[in-house]
């Protein structure tokens, strides 16, 4: 890490250390801690609900530091997973030293730390999802000798005291700014806390959802990262939701992530964007256009996009959410830039790297990195994603299609251009397999296709069994032609998952 990143850096661990957070170490956190007169200690770990869980440390000598960091503590497994007896459920929590930051919500100096999985015999949980997305990392690393890059864009509904003062106009609230953004600050304070906490933020924005419903008003806003290695890049988006949620708890207004808040107002996704590098190269482009590569990856994408909604869209409102006409997909194919497919693959400055001359014709000294920015995105999940197990079950999808001997073909026969959802074209978009309509269909399509995910023992068969179990327990089949013009049951519905994840 360059001196001017150390300087920049928003982590105040890494900015008075002198390194970069992967290369803490032990007496690295020991040494912050003392000099810095923190008093707690945090573990922050993910248990089966998705939502973040606390075990708090007061310090009472160097020792005892030096202690919990070393051997962190014992939990009750069974009061986090589901598939853990309580007859033989103690679990250890780890911490990562380089998740380490400053806690920016306690009353006295402290630092949090998210923490890993352990069983009795002192090794990784199998079923944690934090192990899973780290051995199908792993795997890709080792079968390709390429990097795994992530990003994802996370939306929320921010739901306060109904306010006629500067409107927002419904459905249009897109890059709104204040004063008809109502909610920009908590976003802004949300960006900067994100960073501080280690997140590598691209940017926030208001997004489309904007409307009043009785005496509340709804107002959506989009936080989205730059890439990062998969790991890294799941914990920041589990730290962006926690952080979002607090500031939302101190400002006294409601946070949600939920996929649906009504029917007609546009939904709230959890997109993740992807690309691999080798040796600091982008291989999504070869020859200025979608590598190889990328196509094969997709194709894997969507050869297992059914089966994939298990663990990103985990509630009967993800699927009011995945209809036509709500820039949410629901028919199984790819296009440049369309909003309304499974896989996009975005802009990416491919041929357009001479823009900033042309706006700045002033500035004789501009020059242009021709770095590759592209990505492919991924556009099913939404917040009630077990985001762990998605981006593992995307790089397993990934590593499907690159070995999968037709994957060329199969991008081709995918591939859609806007044309398609014209109405013209209506005959060929009806030969494209639709995505599942209810939970019980996603589990029915991860039963079918189970098997890219268990590949080389990454995805644990009980943890599959126990999905599938947890998905068909909803009965939500037809659920979304149950409700249709039923108002007051769809609320109660909604209500009952506000606060999904």
């Amino acid at each position: 890490m360059k001196d001017s990143e150390i300087l920049m850096n928003p982590n105040e661990l890494v900015r008075f250390l002198k390194k970069p957070a992967e290369a803490f170490t032990k007496d690295d956190i020991i040494h912050f801690c003392q000099e810095n007169e923190i008093e707690m200690i945090n573990f922050r770990y993910v248990a089966e609900d998705g939502k973040i869980k606390t075990l708090n440390f007061v310090i009472s000598s160097k020792e005892h530091l030096d202690s919990v960091l070393s051997s962190g503590e014992r939990v009750d497994g069974s009061s986090l997973f589901s598939f853990i007896e309580a007859g033989s459920s103690d679990l250890y929590v780890i911490p990562r030293y380089r998740t380490a930051f400053l806690d920016p919500f306690a009353d006295v100096p402290t630092l949090s730390i998210l923490c890993s999985f352990y069983n009795s015999e002192g090794k990784p949980l199998e079923s944690s999802p934090e192990y899973i997305l780290r051995k199908a990392n792993e795997e890709f690393s080792i079968k390709t000798g390429c990097t795994f890059k992530a990003l994802g864009e996370l939306e929320y509904y921010v739901i306060g005291e109904r306010d006629d003062f500067y409107p927002g106009i419904d459905q249009k609230g897109y890059h709104s700014s204040e004063p008809f953004a109502k909610y920009e600050n908590i976003r802004v304070e949300a960006l900067k806390l994100i960073a501080h906490a280690g997140g590598k933020v691209k940017y926030g924005h208001s997004e489309v959802g904007c409307f009043s419903q009785g005496d509340y008003y709804y107002e959506q806003h989009e936080v989205e990262f730059l890439p990062m290695p998969v790991e890294e890049a799941v914990e920041q988006m589990i730290l962006a939701k926690w952080i979002v949620r607090m500031l939302g708890f101190r400002y006294g207004v409601e946070i949600s992530f939920a996929p649906k808040i009504t029917v007609g107002k546009a939904g709230s996704g959890m997109h993740f964007h992807m690309m691999v590098e080798k040796d600091g190269v982008n291989l999504m482009v070869e020859n200025g256009k979608l590598s190889d590569l990328a196509r094969k990856m997709i194709a894997g994408i969507l050869d297992a996009a059914d089966a994939l909604t298990a663990f990103g869209n985990t509630i009967p409102t993800s699927y009011l959410r995945l209809v036509p006409h709500q820039e949410a997909p629901t028919n199984i194919c790819w296009g440049d830039r369309n909003r309304s497919v499974v896989v996009r693959v975005p802009l990416g400055w491919i041929g357009a790297d001479y823009m900033v001359r042309d706006a700045n014709p002033a500035d004789c000294n501009l020059s242009v990195s021709g770095q590759s920015k592209q990505t492919f995105e991924f556009r099913v999940p939404d917040g009630s994603a077990d985001i762990y197990l998605t981006v593992a079950g995307l790089v397993k999808a990934s590593m499907h299609g690159i070995n999968m001997p037709n994957a060329l073909e199969r991008a081709k026969e995918l591939y859609v251009d806007a044309n398609i959802f014209k109405p013209e074209f209506k005959e060929k978009l009806m030969q494209l397999k639709q995505l599942p309509a209810s939970c019980w269909e996603s589990a029915e399509a991860l039963e079918a296709k189970r098997g890219i995910f268990q590949e080389g023992a990454i995805f644990p068969d009980g943890l599959i069994n126990a999905q599938v179990k947890k998905l068909k327990a909803f009965n939500d089949k037809g659920l979304s032609e149950k409700l249709y013009g039923k108002d007051e049951e769809l609320a109660k519905l909604v209500a009952q998952f506000i606060h999904i994840a």
